[in-house]
């Protein structure tokens, strides 16, 4: 059912706009469990294995990171009913920053210290984008209905 009015579409949009954000932190807490959790997994696997960290490797290290994320991330997603499309393509934003960082780090434009700084920073800002183009998925409103958020 369409809003009718200015006052019923402004609180559409509103509640579009909480949902949203609402979506966006969660997605964000998702994905530090995640770091933390199968962060801590890997790593409690590869000391069992008598295997050490690559945290000498930085491309490694944020490889991995993103994969935890995702995890975390895919796990969230899944559970609140979104569908595969939107869950891998967020998933693609999570391993696309260190992919396009890593030019810099082989030239050593950047240290890995900076390197996972920036991957991190980037992460954010994409996360947005890609939510902003699903808008009606992430904000709470009916896609089929229109998009008022």
């Amino acid at each position: 059912m369409q809003p009718t009015n200015e006052a019923q579409v402004g609180a559409v949009q509103g509640h579009g706009r909480w949902a949203f954000l609402r979506h966006y932190l969660e997605m964000v807490v998702a994905m530090l469990v995640g770091m933390v959790v199968v962060g801590a997994a890997v790593r409690g696997v590869l000391a069992v294995m008598g295997l050490e960290f690559p945290s000498r490797h930085p491309e490694l290290v944020a490889l991995e990171m993103a994969f935890d994320m995702s995890v975390g991330m895919v796990a969230w997603m899944r559970y609140r009913g979104h569908g595969w499309p939107g869950t891998l393509e967020m998933t693609g934003v999570m391993f696309a920053p260190a992919i396009a960082l890593f030019p810099l780090l082989w030239l050593g434009a950047v240290s890995g210290d900076t390197f996972m700084v920036l991957e991190h920073v980037l992460m954010l800002p994409l996360m947005y984008l890609v939510m902003l183009r699903r808008r009606g998925e992430y904000g709470g409103t009916n896609p089929t209905q229109g998009e008022l958020a």
